[in-house]
Parts: structure tokens; C-alpha cells; sequence
């Protein structure tokens, strides 16, 4: 299953059953799981690990070294979960020692085209990034996380479990978790309750999340205030406790 015009370095390490396409080129530290499969014209470099099922389409490059100038050839890696789809144009970057030294992508991903990963993100599952959004480096984005077409984000941001932002947007601060977002500067315009309702939450705990987005955001409370009153909801409900613990450890602020 790989094409005799593949070019696979010899101390790559392939599982026996996946699929290589014309013209790919594997480098000497990769690793590729069970039931993967790689479409032409694909670079994989650098100290990268892919799992199981995934399919990554024509000419993505994946595992360079990060577009960061500090970057002095340190042994810094890229790790990619399982079941994750990589559409066309898709760029990946191995981590820097100034962070974790990993860039990581998580399960179950869906990546459309022309998006950037850049060095040192951490990218949680169920997350969808529409085409030609860009991570600048260090960004974490939690689990079932949608960024629309053309997001922009800005360095060190954190965004949110659960959270949808709309096309173009430009996020240069924190999104906290369940929050929609849009513009550029960017403003929260509720949560994503639909969103929620197709992953199981109850309306009860919608209700609760409702409240906590208006004590954080209609209160006229300040920050601080806000935290305060939405760890004492997050006692009687359980699903703030994530939104409690984003807020407590925001560093960039978030988006007001």
C-alpha cells in the first residue's frame, strides 16, 4: 500500500497496514500508526508520532521545524492522536525548548484545508478548525472547539471547551469555555447552546451556563467579582467547574 514513488526514509517506523501516496516523503524519525492513511505529495519530518485512522489528503507538510527564530535544532516533537482527518495544504510544526517542546493534536480532529498548527499548540478532540484558520504558537483549544473559516489567533491564547467562533474572526485574548464568539476585536455573543444540546448537556445545565455568561458578562461585575459569584453556582452545578478553573487561570484576560 505505499507508492513505489514514495520516498520513506529507512528507520522510519510504519505500521504494516497503512497507506502511502505517489510522491510522499517520510523522514527518519516518524512514526505512523494502524489504518492511516497518507495522500500525495505529503512531507512528514522531524521527531513526529501519528496514531491509528487517520487520513491526511495531498500535500500537507507536517513536523517542520517551527517558524520560531529562537529554534536552534533542538530534538522538539509533534504528536498527532487517532481518527483525525487533514485536509489539503494543512502545516503542522514540532515544538520549541522555550515551551513543552511538543506540539500535540489530539483525537477525532477534524482540520480542513489550509489551516496552520504552529509550534508548541496543544489541540484537545472533537475540535473542528475550518479552512485557513491559523494557531500562532503556544495556543490551546479544548475539547469540541469550532473555529470558523479564516480565525486568527494570537500566541499564547487559551480557548475554551465547547466554544464557536464565527468567520474571520481575530482572537487576541482568551475565549472562555462554551462562549461564542465573532469580530475583530473580538466579542462574545452568548453561548453555544445548540452546541451543547447535540452533546448530551442537559437543560438544566444549559440554564446553569446561561447564568454564569451573564454574571461574567452582564453583571456589571468585575472580573474578579464574577469569579467569585460563579464558583459559588459552579457548588450546585457541576459543568461551571471547567469555566471556573479557565477563568482562574487566564493570564491574557479574555475577551469582554
Amino acid at each position: 500500500m505505499i507508492h513505489p514513488t514514495a520516498i520513506i526514509h529507512p528507520n522510519a517506523k510504519l505500521a504494516g497496514d497503512i497507506e502511502v501516496g505517489a510522491y510522499s516523503i517520510i523522514g527518519e524519525h516518524v512514526e505512523i500508526g494502524v489504518g492511516t492513511v497518507i495522500g500525495p505529495h505529503v512531507v512528514i519530518n522531524g521527531r513526529t508520532r501519528i496514531g491509528q485512522h487517520n487520513r491526511i489528503f495531498q500535500f500537507c507538510s507536517l513536523g517542520e521545524i517551527p517558524q520560531d527564530k529562537k529554534y536552534k535544532n533542538e530534538p522538539t516533537r509533534l504528536e498527532i492522536g487517532d481518527h483525525n482527518t487533514i485536509r489539503e495544504f494543512c502545516t503542522f510544526n514540532i515544538g520549541t525548548a522555550q515551551d513543552v517542546g511538543v506540539t500535540r493534536m489530539g483525537n477525532h480532529n477534524w482540520v480542513m484545508a489550509y489551516v496552520h498548527v504552529a509550534h508548541d499548540c496543544q489541540v484537545g478532540d472533537h475540535v473542528i478548525l475550518a479552512n485557513c484558520t491559523q494557531l500562532a504558537g503556544h495556543v490551546e483549544v479544548g475539547d469540541h472547539a469550532i473555529l470558523a473559516g479564516f480565525t486568527g489567533v494570537h500566541q499564547f491564547v487559551r480557548i475554551g471547551a465547547h466554544i464557536m467562533t464565527g468567520v474571520s474572526t481575530v482572537l487576541l485574548q482568551d475565549v472562555p469555555p462554551y462562549v461564542m464568539a465573532s469580530g475583530n476585536p473580538c466579542a462574545p455573543h452568548g453561548i453555544n447552546s445548540e452546541g451543547l444540546k447535540r452533546r448530551g448537556f442537559s437543560g438544566e445545565a444549559i440554564m446553569a451556563i446561561k447564568r454564569a455568561y451573564k454574571t461574567l458578562y452582564k453583571s456589571g461585575l468585575s472580573f474578579e467579582e464574577a469569579k467569585a459569584v460563579i464558583r459559588s453556582q459552579a457548588a450546585e452545578h457541576a459543568e461551571l467547574q471547567p469555566l471556573v478553573e479557565f477563568l482562574a487561570a487566564t493570564t491574557r484576560g479574555i475577551i469582554r
